[in-house]
């Protein structure tokens, strides 16, 4: 199995985090597609095409399942198109906001995003989760 991690890379500590993810999710035999490590980043509109191509149609359209970062003020503008592809694409998604509660969050995280997955909010929380669609 397959699986897609999602969330801003704009930072040091937004691609540590999604790191952290990746080693978890090795650690329970499954590949990963970590896109700030497997397609790079956007440095100019020259590489837009590239991206979008290697990122979406090589990566997300060939994975098993997705895990969202969700912390912040706001969901990245990335992660939230990411994740609404993957619903409308019938892909399983698992969120995490580690920062605040998701209750404390319904305000701007949005009710769609919310009732569209199973968010978690510790990394045993999502070991948990990713080993119930490995049943």
């Amino acid at each position: 199995m397959k699986v897609y991690i999602a969330g801003k890379i704009g930072t040091d500590s937004e691609r540590g985090l999604l790191e952290k993810i990746d080693k978890l999710c090795k650690k329970l035999g499954l590949k990963t597609f970590l896109p700030h490590r497997d397609v790079g980043i956007a440095k100019n509109m020259e590489d837009v095409e590239k991206i979008f191509e290697k990122d979406i149609i090589e990566g997300l359209n060939k994975c098993d399942f997705v895990v969202a970062v969700l912390d912040g003020l706001h969901v990245g503008a990335g992660t939230a198109w990411e994740l609404g592809y993957a619903y409308a694409k019938k892909i399983p998604a698992i969120g995490i906001k580690t920062d605040e509660k998701i209750e404390d969050a319904l305000e701007y995280l949005s009710s769609i995003l919310i009732g569209s997955m199973p968010i978690v909010s510790t990394f045993e929380e999502l070991e948990e989760k990713i080993r119930e669609i490995l049943i």
